[in-house]
């Protein structure tokens, strides 16, 4: 079993949800760590993980992210990270899926993500690298993440879908 680890220079967790039910906000956790450790290069035997610190939450508005990681939302004194471990990788060609668990606030739920591998490649000072892309959408109110406002004309102030955007670069360790 190889182990690639996830260098967190060159990825990125983004997310977005609608505002006002119109517009989109988005976001990004600036410290997250993972791996993926896989036997040879038959990505059907990976299995990943991810562990996202919840402080690090950045939605370019700092009263925004102080509200996000209050008991309202995230709860970030009482579960510090959200977490993601796989079940399954099915590539067909570049593009599949990845199932797994989600764990936000506490509670675990299986979500899948579409995936596109990128391809593999070796950097200028020997180290092998192997790049993904992901993304799903879940709701908010799945993880206990309920908080909202009704607004005057109808409608709420935060969306209910989440849409979860990942680049990931992995070196081999």
């Amino acid at each position: 079993m190889a182990t690639w680890n996830i260098d967190t220079s060159h990825s990125e967790v983004g997310f977005w949800v609608r505002h006002l039910m119109v517009t989109k906000v988005r976001g990004q956790f600036k410290q997250w760590q993972g791996s993926m450790t896989i036997d040879g290069d038959d990505l059907s035997t990976a299995k990943i993980r991810a562990e996202v610190q919840i402080d690090s939450i950045d939605t370019r508005e700092a009263k925004r992210d102080g509200h996000l990681k209050s008991p309202d939302f995230f709860d970030a004194a009482n579960h510090a990270t959200m977490r993601f471990e796989s079940s399954a990788l099915a590539l067909k060609g570049d593009r599949g899926t990845l199932a797994g668990t989600l764990t936000i606030r506490g509670v675990s739920k299986p979500v899948t993500f579409e995936v596109t591998a990128l391809g593999r490649a070796k950097d200028p000072w020997g180290g092998q690298r192997w790049a993904f892309e992901a993304s799903t959408v879940i709701n908010r109110k799945d993880f206990g993440l309920n908080w909202n406002q009704a607004l005057e004309a109808g409608g709420v102030l935060v969306g209910d879908e989440v849409h979860i955007d990942v680049q990931a670069q992995l070196v081999a360790a």
